[in-house]
């Protein structure tokens, strides 16, 4: 069973996520929640899915970067954006540190925003220190796309979305970047 995404407009989207408690994170109803999370991100398709994009305000993050999703790019490009597979995991609770002050500019998406991409400027390195679905402490250190990712659906928890951080005038339709940028870009 998928989930609605909620898209851009809806008040959860703006609002700040609440912290879970070690006993919430164990529970059924989250652990179910993980699950539902995890097929509506792989639906959409997805790299991540905050909860409050599926109209939920709390600090759970679902990330799955498959190798597949990286097949229409060139090699160029994969490395450029420094982009490798990342395997299924959970974060909870996040605390993001940028590790790295330089910043990378890529066109990014959200699903929450269905069909328009922008450019938006990232930093290449972070350390997250968060709660896995097991409630236990992990650090990730991530760089390239990885960071992206984390630095993106960590602004959902924040009640921050892509639009707030991209260049305006770059914003256009996923057609048309498809159609006129796609090749374009690094």
């Amino acid at each position: 069973m998928k989930l609605k995404i909620v898209q851009i407009g809806d008040p959860v989207l703006r609002q700040k996520a609440r912290e879970l408690s070690h006993e919430e994170i164990l529970s059924p109803r989250i652990q179910q929640l993980i699950t539902l999370m995890r097929e509506t991100m792989y639906d959409a398709p997805g790299v991540g899915l905050a909860a409050p994009q599926i109209g939920e305000a709390i600090q759970l993050i679902v990330i799955e970067d498959k190798p597949e999703y990286s097949q229409a790019l060139t090699p160029e490009q994969i490395k450029n954006r420094q982009r490798v597979p990342i395997p299924f995991h959970v974060v909870i609770n996040p605390k993001l540190t940028i590790e790295n002050d330089d910043g990378v500019e890529f066109y990014e998406g959200c699903l929450s925003i269905t069909g328009h991409v922008g450019l938006v400027t990232r930093t290449l390195s972070v350390r997250v220190d968060c709660l896995n679905e097991q409630a236990k402490p992990v650090t990730i250190h991530a760089t390239g796309w990885y960071a992206r990712i984390l630095q993106h659906e960590t602004d959902h928890l924040q009640g921050t979305l892509c639009i707030d951080r991209m260049k305006t005038q770059s914003m256009t339709t996923l057609e048309n970047y498809n159609k006129f940028l796609k090749n374009t870009v690094k």
